[in-house]
């Protein structure tokens, strides 16, 4: 990075910061965790001759366990593209407007979570409805192992509330669908994508945006046939950028699949293949009758609606990683239901 030339490509470069950066998120801790180990072993020795010093030394400790306990999560990301940034697609399923409003808060959140821990986040696309919230949504979000750590968000999610759409004030339940994916780089190999696979339609750009939007066709749609995947970016003006980055949404969402398929063939030795179908959300949302948000496969609790809300994710995504590193079956109970 102390090169004279370093910042001529500027996405080598940006591609080197963000290593570095995630190097920095290991090694740093690290190094603080060996030096509070050694001034701990020292300031243990002068407590025993002076007891004074025992409220520091249970402060230190716990400082310690804190370290500790970061790094011990930090190592169960260790998978083939944990340490890359993550392409998180939204998209409203079963609710009608409810459903709609519902994708859309859940963009706001995983926005704000990225926020919290300094992420940079970038709108890829999307789609509004016509009455309220979101038909669907993708954000790149690019930090030190964000797709290790949001990858486990990847299913539906569940909002029990009372509707804001309804005149009676009725509950309602609505789900959307949350899909995340490592964002590949344009000259990343692992992903091979060959022309005759891929259909691509071009449209105008609906939403906002000014004139440009809706008299110029810039925004793209890519359906790969092998795999049926679809992915569209109506983000740019220019049709090209748009085309550069469906491009890479494409890589990403077959990488990920790829991924899902690895990790299938896993459970499967273990006979712990994820449930499909009905009941199958990873995570249940309550506004009604009562605040709560439960992770159905971790049990992990939260009973502040809001707060989630707000961006405070780590609960959910740390027993995640711990759930799925020590292969424990879902915690689920008839209330989640």
């Amino acid at each position: 990075m102390g090169q004279p030339e370093f910042w001529n490509n500027n996405e080598k470069a940006k591609a080197t910061v963000g290593e570095l950066k995630s190097i920095n998120s290991i090694l740093k801790p690290l190094d603080e965790a060996i030096a509070v180990g050694a001034d701990l072993a020292a300031l243990e020795e002068l407590a025993r001759e002076d007891g004074s010093l025992e409220p520091e030394l249970a402060t230190e400790t716990d400082r310690l366990e804190k370290l500790v306990g970061s790094l011990e999560l930090a190592s169960l990301l260790s998978g083939p593209h944990d340490s890359f940034d993550a392409l998180v697609s939204i998209n409203a399923r079963d609710g009608g407007t409810d459903a709609n409003d519902w994708a859309e808060m859940l963009l706001r959140m995983y926005s704000a979570w990225a926020n919290k821990r300094g992420y940079a986040v970038e709108l890829l696309d999307r789609q509004d409805d016509a009455v309220a919230g979101i038909q669907s949504a993708t954000v790149a979000i690019r930090g030190p192992w964000a797709y290790g750590y949001l990858k486990g968000e990847t299913g539906i999610h569940r909002l029990v509330r009372i509707s804001p759409f309804n005149a009676e004030g009725k509950r309602q339940t609505s789900f959307a669908a949350l899909d995340v994916a490592p964002e590949i780089a344009d000259d990343d190999t692992e992903v091979e994508l060959n022309d005759e696979d891929i259909r691509e339609d071009v449209f105008r750009a609906s939403g906002a945006g000014g004139q440009h939007v809706n008299k110029t066709s810039s925004a793209i749609r890519m359906t790969h046939f092998p795999t049926g995947i679809v992915v569209q970016c109506q983000s740019e003006r220019s049709q090209h950028k748009n085309r550069a980055t469906a491009i890479k949404m494409l890589r990403s969402r077959i990488a990920r699949m790829q991924e899902e398929k690895r990790e299938a063939e896993q459970l499967a030795r273990y006979k712990q293949q994820p449930k499909t179908g009905f009941g199958s959300q990873i995570r249940n949302y309550f506004l009604h009758p009562d605040q709560r948000v439960k992770d159905q496969r971790t049990g992990h609790y939260v009973g502040n609606f809001q707060t989630v809300l707000d961006g405070n994710l780590d609960g959910f995504l740390n027993s995640y990683l711990q759930w799925k590193a020590s292969g424990s079956a879902p915690q689920t109970t008839a209330d989640d239901q």
